[in-house]
This record gives C-alpha cells, sequence and structure tokens, in this order.
C-alpha cells in the first residue's frame, strides 16, 4: 500500500503496521507498506525521489518479495516479515522492478540507472544512460530495453549490463 501521510512513530495513522523500517537515514519521500494474509505487516520509509505503489513495485520470487521503496530494493521473506536485505539501487529513485525468469534476472528500474541485482542483495552492474528513464522498459527475449527522456532506445545485455545498440 501506498503511505504518503504515514508518520513513522505516530499513534495518528489510518492502518498500524507491526514493524517500521527506515531503510536510511534521510527524511522518508517514499513510505510503502506491506502485509501478508493477514500474518504480518511492515511498513518502509526511504528517501531519494517518492515512489507510488504501481503493478511493477514488487516481484514475489522463490519465497521472497523484493520491493521497491523510493531509491531502495528491499528483499523480504514472505513468512517471516524478516528483511534479508535492502540496497540503495539508483540516486533519485527506483520506478520498478522486474523478474526475467529466461535469464534469472531481478533487474531495477532506476531513474538514472538499470541494475541487475543478485537474490542475496548485490549488485551485479549498472548502466547509465545519456539521460533519464522514464520513457519505457521491457525485458525483452535478448535484451533489456528502456528509453530515455529524449527517446533514445538502449538494448542491455542481462549478463553484462552492456549497451548492445543505441538508437
Amino acid at each position: 500500500m501506498d503511505e504518503p501521510t504515514y508518520t513513522f512513530g505516530s499513534a495518528d495513522n489510518l492502518r498500524r503496521y507491526e514493524s517500521e523500517i527506515h531503510l536510511d537515514a534521510s527524511k522518508p519521500h517514499s513510505i510503502h507498506g506491506v502485509s501478508i494474509d493477514e500474518k504480518w505487516s511492515v511498513v518502509f520509509g526511504a528517501g531519494g525521489g517518492p515512489t507510488t505503489v504501481h503493478q511493477h513495485s514488487a516481484v514475489e520470487f522463490d519465497g521472497r518479495l523484493f520491493l521497491a521503496v523510493g531509491n531502495q530494493v528491499v528483499c523480504l521473506d514472505m513468512q517471516t516479515a524478516r528483511m534479508e536485505w535492502s540496497l540503495e539501487v539508483d540516486w533519485a529513485s527506483c520506478f520498478g522492478l522486474y523478474w526475467d525468469n529466461r535469464h534469472h534476472a531481478l533487474i531495477s528500474h532506476g531513474e538514472l540507472q538499470i541494475s541487475r541485482l543478485s537474490l542475496k542483495g548485490e549488485k551485479i552492474w549498472a548502466t547509465d544512460g545519456r539521460d533519464i528513464f522514464t520513457e519505457g522498459f521491457r525485458c525483452l527475449p535478448m535484451a533489456i530495453e528502456v528509453i530515455d527522456f529524449n527517446h533514445e532506445v538502449y538494448l542491455l545485455d542481462y549478463l553484462t549490463g552492456r549497451v548492445l545498440n543505441r538508437r
């Protein structure tokens, strides 16, 4: 859930969460809550540019939930709600997360960087563009396609992040 009015430590929030986690030391510009089948609930706050909850805010794989919050990605164990790791994936914002089953790849679509992440929370690679990546993102069978603000199209290699083609 998107929680833009949530205040950490306050009793006056619309919803209550069992756990509150600040992902960095900055004032949270993005606050997202998660609950699983009324078993547990947790709310996360992160800095960077503000983000909202949408269809690419989270990816579930192998009993874990990978969640984009602000400029961070969080990994949660879905049975226990234990945070396994968090990682700043972009200086500005993480627009979304994608799982490509063919390449067994967790991909972060950031405003300034496209990154491939390991399931253990490490950046395998990160690729910058000439401008911000705001105009499109797709996981294609042979490459990742991303379009920057100037409508320049980049095709990125899944394994290395190398730009295969730019047009």
